[in-house]
């Protein structure tokens, strides 16, 4: 009850919107004969098993007639669908992402500002930051764990710190290794990388 609810609710949006944009919404002539097409059905076909005409169904698929909402149904089911499966629309994947995108935290104790250059990458492969270490400053120590670690030094230089080894990348350098002992970043003269984990780990 509450789905249909839903649904109803989504076509009263679609009817309250301006003329233009409800045409828009309302061409679904092409999205049924699609799906027609991928079930292998025939007009006839789809009209037999909606109860309908093979002109009314040429006529819903070329835009020339709106079904009722009880006819969509029917046409809908015959296809293997349902309205709120029909009228669902994704968000459209992002892929750049830009400046007010980012979140950013700056760590006093540590010295250091790790920014989240792409939003929500906990869900994702990898996870890259920018990272900013002030003079002094460091990454917090972080356990051994799964996965795999890149950085790339844009600016100033870094020391990896790997267990009880050490290694140091300046600017145009890159490092890669896995996080399988308890591991950190730091700078003396400060420094700022391009830092990818993967799987999500900062």
């Amino acid at each position: 009850m509450f789905v249909v609810s839903l649904v109803f609710l989504n076509i009263q949006f679609i009817f309250a919107k301006p003329n233009e944009e409800r045409e828009r919404y309302m061409k679904i002539g092409q999205k049924i004969k699609e799906l027609r097409i991928l079930n292998g059905l025939t007009q006839s076909e789809l009209a037999d098993r909606s109860e309908l005409t093979k002109g009314f169904i040429s006529q819903v698929e070329r835009d020339l007639t709106s079904p009722s909402i009880a006819t969509l149904t029917d046409i809908l089911q015959a296809l293997g669908t349902t309205l709120g499966e029909f009228f669902y629309e994704e968000e459209p994947e992002q892929i750049v992402f830009y400046q007010t995108d980012y979140f950013e935290k700056n760590d006093s104790e540590y010295n250091n500002k790790i920014e989240w250059i792409i939003p929500n990458a906990q869900k994702n492969e990898m996870e890259p930051i920018r990272l900013t270490l002030k003079p002094g400053g460091s990454t917090v120590p972080d356990n051994p764990h799964e996965g795999e670690e890149f950085g790339y030094v844009l600016s100033g230089s870094v020391t990896i710190n790997l267990g009880k080894q050490k290694f140091r990348a300046k600017k145009g350098e890159s490092f890669y290794y896995t996080p399988d002992k308890t591991h950190f970043l730091s700078s003396k003269s400060g420094a700022v990388v391009l830092w990818i984990s993967s799987p999500p780990s900062f």
